[in-house]
């Protein structure tokens, strides 16, 4: 992978009713999260996870991520199941970043392309 250090460890703060040990499992089991994130390293990223009512039929996950110079982010789900919960929240951020990612390349914005053609050559 990298070198760096997962930062779903170091940003990741959890609401709600998750053991020390489930937190630790989740890191590991979000490494396609973390590696999508990699591409935001030089930014301030700030990750809240909310577990609202868990394993009932009303069971609500809600990962925020706040990522410097972007939109806030939200991902939700409403699976009775933790597992799958997680993991449909984990999936949806990371169609999420990808998204906000190619919006600021510029083949994929047109503001940024044509502001590309008009810059001076070196």
């Amino acid at each position: 992978m990298s070198d760096h250090p997962p930062i779903i460890a170091d940003s990741l703060r959890v609401h709600g009713n998750l053991a020390t040990h489930e937190v630790t499992d989740l890191v590991d089991h979000w490494a396609k999260l973390d590696q999508r994130l990699q591409s935001f390293r030089d930014r301030t990223i700030d990750l809240d996870l909310h577990v609202n009512d868990r394993d009932t039929p009303s069971q609500h996950i809600t990962l925020d991520v706040q990522i410097g110079g972007f939109k806030p982010l939200v991902a939700k789900s409403s699976s009775s199941s933790l597992p799958q919960g997680l993991n449909e929240v984990r999936d949806e951020m990371i169609r999420q970043l990808t998204d906000a990612k190619n919006r600021t390349e510029p083949r994929n914005n047109r503001r940024l392309r044509e502001s590309m053609r008009h810059m001076p050559a070196d």
